[in-house]
């Protein structure tokens, strides 16, 4: 669900256009937008604090063979929401490996590649201290 929830919208529906998945299904609850209240702790380690509001969109459904599926993602994103509930829902029954590898597995790989290219780009960046020892210490 965290890769589905943090997926850009845009490309999140290319690969569920892609999948050409159409299931019949009806809302549990049908997107809706609120806030959630993000929470922090000093040094991970401190007392919690509140640290804002983020905006959020949720919803559920059930498919019309009666199982149930659930999203929630950051931002005011109905679409997202509903694709993300849909594919919650189609990984509990037999389409599972269909949306593994039309949906997830391509998700997976440009996060994965993503997070590499940020981390060459922090590694160009580092700087790696040492210390020269005086004389006879």
């Amino acid at each position: 669900m965290g890769l589905l929830a943090r997926a850009p919208s845009q490309t999140l529906a290319a690969h569920w256009a892609a999948a050409a998945l159409d299931p019949g299904y009806s809302w549990l609850r049908a997107p809706e937008i609120g806030t959630a209240m993000l929470r922090g702790r000093a040094g991970a380690v401190g007392a919690p604090f509140n640290l804002g509001e983020m905006t959020v969109t949720r919803c559920a459904l059930v498919l019309d063979c009666g199982t149930a599926g659930h999203a929630h993602v950051q931002g005011r994103a109905k679409e997202h929401a509903r694709i993300a509930a849909l594919c919650d829902a189609l990984m509990q029954t037999g389409a599972a490996e269909q949306v593994r590898a039309a949906v997830l597995d391509p998700l997976a790989a440009a996060e994965t590649a993503l997070r590499a290219d940020r981390a060459a780009k922090a590694a160009a960046t580092r700087v790696d201290f040492f210390t020269m020892v005086r004389g006879d210490a």
